[in-house]
């Protein structure tokens, strides 16, 4: 019984990746869309969202699986009841890649008012955000999942710099000033996928320590 459940928790792992996988691809693809300015890719990463749905269902019934399988001892309880939060955030991370694809739609076939630079790097340290929050889980890796907390602050920084470039924008009374709303509430998703990728970490110390980080 033991090496059966100890075989669905390795599954588990494997689940996890590839949820993690998907929802990698979901932000680099509305990235790429955003920066090109294509439609078609937008509609591609979109599409992720589903997947990605379908995926927390199924990484869902495992969870439950295991838990019915056999009594848990503490630390696989952690593990379980972990992924199951953990998996939350992963999906809220694919509505809002797909939310940011929607806007992309929106604003196709318009000149965007300044080139996107902060935009992306804020979509690059998402990734590696919610690459290395994975990764740490899988691996057991508490030093990796605090410095996934530690990246938020760049994130955050990046919000304030796209904020500020686009207010002086407005104030300038640029012609079509009117995008600067969308591409802050596009940084806005970003910064709330760092969020998600901080809390994925955060789990990730909970279920091998039993405790979250404590707050600085």
């Amino acid at each position: 019984m033991r090496a059966n459940f100890n075989e669905k928790m390795q599954f588990l792992n494997r689940s996890l990746i590839d949820m993690g996988l998907l929802i990698e691809n979901a932000i680099s693809s509305a990235i790429d869309a955003l920066v090109k300015q294509d439609v078609e890719l937008a509609r591609e990463a979109i599409e992720y969202d589903n997947e990605i749905d379908a995926k927390e269902k199924e990484i869902e019934r495992l969870c439950f699986s295991l838990l019915l399988m056999q009594h848990p001892v503490a630390g696989d309880l952690r593990l379980i009841s972990s992924a199951m939060k953990m998996i939350t955030d992963m999906e809220r991370i694919g509505d809002q890649s797909a939310d940011i694809s929607e806007i992309t739609i929106l604003l196709s076939g318009t000149p965007y008012i300044k080139e996107l630079e902060h935009i992306p790097a804020m979509a690059a340290a998402t990734i590696k955000m919610v690459n290395n929050a994975v990764e740490a889980f899988v691996k057991k890796d508490t030093s990796l999942a605090e410095a996934v907390i530690d990246m938020d602050d760049e994130v955050d920084d990046y919000l304030v710099t796209v904020r500020n470039d686009l207010i002086d924008l407005v104030n300038k009374k640029v012609e079509n000033c009117e995008q600067a709303f969308d591409l802050m509430m596009i940084a806005k998703y970003f910064e709330r996928i760092g969020d998600h990728a901080v809390n994925i970490a955060e789990w990730v110390l909970f279920s091998i320590t039993g405790s979250k980080r404590p707050p600085k």
